[in-house]
């Protein structure tokens, strides 16, 4: 399915080979990704479990993210809210304004589903592009804090800035 379409820009459903080219571009940017993630993100799309946006720029897979019709783990857990998970654009495509389209589609099939969307975030500074994405669109903290290995991490925890040490952020949706 074609979510999206202009000159250079195209967000579409996941097809069943794009695990493997995922996988290639992590890869080339010296990632050490796991391809059993994106194969069953396919499996779940197909089950209807989970929506998959992929961005091709120039015909070429630029980024993805998936939406989990409801959130399973944080503070929106099994509240009817759904949530974005694995949302990436590769370093080589970026600034390109792929990463804003990805979210506005992912964010319009959110709202077929709840009114607010949320989505976590890494700490560590690998993660501030993403922090600073978020901000200007609108998504703000819930309030729960830091929250580290799918718990909340109280005052004075103990914890390791890793991509497990998490902050979640929600944002109300309108048309």
């Amino acid at each position: 399915m074609i979510y999206y379409k202009d000159e250079t820009i195209t967000i579409r459903s996941m097809h069943h080979n794009d695990p493997h080219i995922i996988y290639h571009e992590y890869v080339e940017q010296g990632w050490h990704p796991a391809i059993e993630i994106y194969e069953n993100y396919y499996k779940e799309q197909e089950r209807g479990k989970r929506g998959i946006f992929i961005a091709e720029y120039n015909h070429n897979v630029a980024g993805y993210t998936t939406l989990v019709y409801e959130a399973t783990t944080g503070p929106f857990a099994h509240r009817g809210i759904p949530e974005i998970v694995d949302f990436n654009v590769f370093v080589k495509y970026q600034r390109k304004g792929i990463g804003s389209r990805i979210l506005d589609i992912a964010e319009e099939a959110a709202y077929e589903i709840s009114n607010t969307i949320s989505i976590s975030v890494g700490l560590h500074s690998g993660y501030g592009e993403a922090q600073r994405i978020y901000i200007k669109r609108g998504y703000i903290p819930d309030g729960t804090g830091v929250w580290y290995r799918d718990r909340q991490l109280e005052q004075y925890g103990n914890c390791c800035n890793d991509d497990e040490l998490l902050l979640y952020l929600s944002k109300t949706l309108y048309r």
